[in-house]
């Protein structure tokens, strides 16, 4: 009798077994589970399967813009990008999930195929030069965007602009009467669904080719006083200056939210209701 109970004990620990290598839950001592998709030094943000809601990131490949995909992937939205280049050359396993539109928007109809199905846009195109040329990068190419979702029938456009610095206003000419003219667009053309964000300095890691640059390193610390010294910017001339950076995935958190909850304020919001915003745990 006892023989057959030690047998039949053996046999149950053997089947046991088979099944822990078969479904592959196997540990090794630790609560490790190594993805062979992974590679180290890759970021992979958590992606979710694609819901029907479908967000059109304008500028998605850049510094900006590559952020805004993975934090809407990451809240399993559909993603498309849309980029005068195209496809991004940053490497990560979140850009197989992002559908990459090619075009001009200063020539808008190449748009309009981009938008079939789109929930929301939001826009991250800018760019620096001479005040011709920030003009139409700023201005022109993103009123262009702005007129064309409202045709196609989208009810949600988030604006990435920047905030006022005063003196450097008026160097940067171009630039921020580009952002403020698209800023009057949209609140003209979308008045209850247009979102403008006015984020200062924007700090984190950009990768410009092969280089790093690690820009929290001076935008970090000044975020960590500036958030809360809001008083000193009323300085004259000076207080411009002393509005506090802000993260990048900060400015993607808060421009998802924005295009995705209708719930979320519509008009401008500026850096210190982006830095509240951010802390605001996302659906």
């Amino acid at each position: 009798m006892m023989k057959r109970i030690l047998m039949s004990r053996l046999l149950h620990s053997q089947t046991s077994t088979a099944r822990l290598f078969n479904g592959r839950s196997l540990s090794t001592g630790s609560n490790r589970v190594d993805d062979p998709l992974k590679s180290e030094g890759t970021e992979t943000p958590n992606v979710k399967p694609p819901s029907n809601e479908k967000v059109l990131v304008l500028g998605g490949n850049g510094f900006v813009g590559s952020h805004i995909c993975k934090e809407a992937l990451e809240r399993g939205l559909t993603v498309s990008s849309f980029s005068r280049s195209g496809r991004s050359s940053l490497k990560g396993s979140w850009a197989e999930s992002v559908v990459w539109h090619q075009g001009d928007l200063l020539s808008p109809d190449s748009l309009k195929d981009s938008l079939i199905g789109v929930n929301s846009v939001i826009s991250c195109v800018g760019g620096f030069g001479s005040n011709s040329y920030m003009y139409k990068i700023n201005g022109t190419t993103n009123i262009n965007a702005v007129k064309a979702a409202k045709e196609q029938g989208v009810k949600r456009f988030v604006f990435v602009s920047a905030a006022d610095f005063g003196l450097v206003n008026y160097l940067l000419r171009g630039y921020y009467e580009g952002k403020r003219a698209t800023e009057e667009e949209l609140m003209t053309e979308l008045p209850h669904g247009g979102v403008i964000l006015r984020p200062g300095f924007i700090h984190g890691t950009r990768q410009v080719g092969s280089i790093k640059l690690p820009l929290s390193v001076i935008g970090a610390p000044l975020e960590m006083i500036l958030k809360h010294a809001k008083v000193l910017t009323a300085i004259p001339l000076v207080g411009p200056l002393l509005i506090p950076p802000v993260h990048v995935t900060s400015v993607a958190k808060v421009a998802v939210s924005a295009a995705t909850d209708p719930t979320f304020p519509h008009g401008i919001i500026d850096v210190y209701s982006i830095l509240q915003h951010s802390q605001q745990k996302s659906a």
